[in-house]
């Protein structure tokens, strides 16, 4: 024992060995970054991922590694699933998982981790739609729900508060079925072509 170091300093040294642990414990917990899609495997749903933020590492700034094979994530649930065109350079969030996921990602199902990692970069998942300031969506509806292109001449919008539903193409809007398409109006029904309207059917009954 030093008889030279008080209890008061040992407790001080104690404390401070304890800080650094957890910050160094802190410094290697991944969690959840904005990144940058690099290319997209549409087989797969599978992205190669930039992280957006650089560590300060040694004293100067270093840009973190590629991310390849990260899991993309879409709206998917009951059968169904809502799809994007994912294109080079869309921003995304990239969060990581607790445990090493590759094994569940190969088979599905409950799977035993093939290592035993904590919020490694090998376990990321990226999540489409986070987007900086000079990215954000123009032209935002505050009074409809829309599924729309970003240059808003495309979409399908639900108007809030006159229960209004809108489709606008910028060209084109085709309806098709296998077997049959019905519309129906409670009241009036108006169609309005400015051009030619065709009407092809094997046969036509007209009711009053």
């Amino acid at each position: 024992m030093d008889l030279g170091v008080t209890i008061g300093e040992r407790i001080a040294d104690e404390e401070e060995s304890r800080r650094r642990e957890m910050e160094n414990a802190a410094g290697n917990l991944r969690v959840a970054m904005p990144g940058r899609i690099v290319s997209f495997d549409a087989e797969n749903q599978t992205a190669t991922v930039q992280p957006l933020l650089r560590e300060y590492v040694r004293g100067k700034w270093v840009d973190m590694p590629q991310l390849l094979d990260v899991p993309c994530i879409f709206p998917r649930a009951g059968g169904y699933c809502l799809t994007f065109p994912v294109k080079e350079g869309d921003e995304c969030q990239i969060q990581f998982n607790d445990m090493c996921i590759d094994s569940w990602w190969q088979s599905g199902g409950i799977q035993n981790q093939l290592e035993c990692r904590r919020h490694d970069l090998s376990d990321a998942t990226c999540h489409l739609g986070l987007t900086s300031v000079p990215r954000a969506v123009e032209n935002y509806s505050v009074n409809s729900m829309r599924l729309r292109n970003e240059d808003n001449d495309s979409y399908l919008e639900i108007v809030d508060d006159s229960k209004t539903v809108n489709i606008f193409g910028a060209e084109n809007i085709n309806v098709a079925a296998t077997v049959n398409v019905n519309i129906k109006a409670a009241r009036d029904m108006t169609l309005e072509a400015g051009g030619n309207m065709t009407l092809k059917a094997a046969r036509i009954d007209l009711n009053p």
